[in-house]
C-alpha cells in the first residue's frame, strides 16, 4: 500500500511538471492532491495516515528528481503541498509534518541527493505554509526537525551529523528555534 502510494505521487509529479513553466507550483498542487486523495481515503490522520503522507512526500522527491528540480527547492513545496492538503480536510497538521519531512529525507537519500539541503528546505517548507495558515511557526519547525532527525536516523551513516550541520548553519532558519527541536529530539533518544 504504502509502496504503491510512493509510486503515484512519484509519477503525478514526474506528470505534472512535464512542459511547465512553474515546476514547483506544479509540485506543490500534485503533493497538495495527493495528500487530499489519501486523507479522503483514510480517514482521519492516524498513524497510518502519517505513513501515508510520508510516502507521498518521499514519492515527491523522487518525481522531482526525475526532472531535475533543486531537491531543496522541491523539498520546500512539498512540504507546502501536504499542509495545504492536510488544512483542505482537516487533518493534524503537527504530525503531517513530521511525516512529511521524514518522507522528504528519506527520499532524498534514496535518490542520492543533499539529505542536508533537503532538510533545510523541509524545515523551510514547513514554517512558511504553517505561517501563512495562522498556526504556530515554532512547533511546526519543531515537528519538522523531529521528522528530518527521524529520518536522518534510519538512513544511518553520517546522515544525522550531516542534517544537524544543514539545519544549524542555515541562515534562514530561526537558530534558536532549531537547536531546541534539535536538543529535544536529542534527548527523547
Amino acid at each position: 500500500m504504502l509502496a504503491r502510494i510512493i509510486n503515484e505521487a512519484t509519477d503525478a509529479v514526474v506528470a505534472a511538471v512535464q512542459g511547465v513553466d512553474d515546476i514547483l507550483g506544479a509540485i506543490t498542487g500534485t503533493v497538495k492532491n495527493q495528500v487530499v486523495n489519501v486523507l479522503k481515503g483514510g480517514g482521519e490522520v492516524g498513524t497510518t495516515t502519517v505513513e501515508a503522507i510520508t510516502s507521498v512526500a518521499d514519492g515527491s522527491i523522487k518525481g522531482a528528481s526525475k526532472v531535475g528540480t533543486s531537491l531543496a527547492e522541491a523539498a520546500s513545496n512539498t512540504m507546502s503541498g501536504v499542509i495545504n492538503g492536510v488544512s483542505q480536510v482537516g487533518g493534524d497538521t503537527l504530525s503531517a509534518v513530521q511525516g512529511a519531512a521524514h518522507g522528504i529525507v528519506t527520499g532524498t537519500a534514496e535518490t542520492g541527493g543533499d539529505i542536508g539541503a533537503a532538510a533545510v528546505g523541509a524545515v523551510q517548507g514547513a514554517i512558511k505554509a504553517v505561517g501563512e495558515t495562522g498556526a504556530d511557526t515554532a512547533e511546526a519547525a519543531k515537528a519538522a526537525v523531529g521528522g528530518v532527525l527521524d529520518a536522518a536516523t534510519t538512513v544511518g551513516g553520517d546522515a544525522l551529523s550531516t542534517v544537524k550541520d544543514a539545519l544549524l548553519n542555515a541562515v534562514a532558519l530561526p537558530g534558536e528555534v532549531i537547536e531546541t527541536a534539535i536538543k529535544g529530539h536529542d534527548e527523547q533518544k
